[in-house]
């Protein structure tokens, strides 16, 4: 099974993702670890990444959609879940083009449909474990606050990322979601039409919902 999914950051593809890759034993691609990945291991492409990602602003497709393919490649026979890309209308076709040219069917893209200030809310309250990146904690969201100081799953520190307590940073990457022209939206519509021509089937969700309720109308519409 392979799975694309959108949603603005703050809107719990990360926590669904792993949840899906437990259920199905898929592959969950977060362009975001790739990239953290890359930095952390001082390559070229890590390098030239971070210098975008620290200001907040888009990594350029000459950058991004080599580390993406490579690893779209290799996981590729394992079912796959790709979640923060593709983030505008090119990289969706040249994906689209890639996934063909690789055999590689789409089988689902799913849209997690959530309001502009209820994600920046969400991103500025998240903590992250030490142990586990996917633990829910969210010091604005009763039902995942973290224990005091550590992590409500297994106890273990808690950190925040930098450009989470960001604020301008934050509406950067929002106006890039919220284009539905030239952004991320445009891409996730690119595949809604290509899923009302019958060549992958386009899931909608509701993401103000707790974390245990979007997973449920999600598997029950991964059928």
């Amino acid at each position: 099974m392979n799975i694309l999914i959108f949603g603005p950051n703050g809107s719990g593809k990360g926590t669904q993702g792993a949840l899906l890759m437990e259920k199905y034993g898929i592959q969950h691609i977060e362009s975001g670890a790739v990239f953290r990945q890359h930095i952390g291991n001082g390559t070229e492409l890590g390098k030239k990444a971070k210098a975008y990602i620290d200001k907040g602003e888009l990594v350029p497709d000459e950058i991004t959609i080599p580390m993406v393919l490579d690893i779209l490649e290799a996981q590729g026979d394992k079912g796959w879940l790709l979640d923060g890309f593709p983030r505008n209308m090119e990289q969706a076709r040249k994906l689209e083009d890639a996934l063909e040219k690789e055999g590689l069917k789409l089988d689902y893209v799913v849209e997690i449909l959530l309001p502009r200030k209820v994600a920046r809310d969400r991103i500025m309250g998240r903590r992250l474990c030490v142990n586990n990146n996917n633990h829910p904690n969210n010091i604005f969201i009763d039902a995942i606050k973290p224990n005091g100081d550590v992590c409500r799953v297994c106890g273990g520190a808690l950190k925040t990322r930098p450009d989470d307590q960001d604020e301008e940073a934050i509406n950067k990457r929002h106006d890039i979601y919220y284009d539905e022209k030239n952004g991320t939206l445009a891409a996730a519509y690119y595949f809604k039409d290509l899923a009302a021509k019958g060549m992958t089937k386009y899931i909608e969700l509701d993401g103000s919902g707790t974390i245990d309720a979007i997973r449920e109308e999600l598997l029950s519409k991964l059928k």
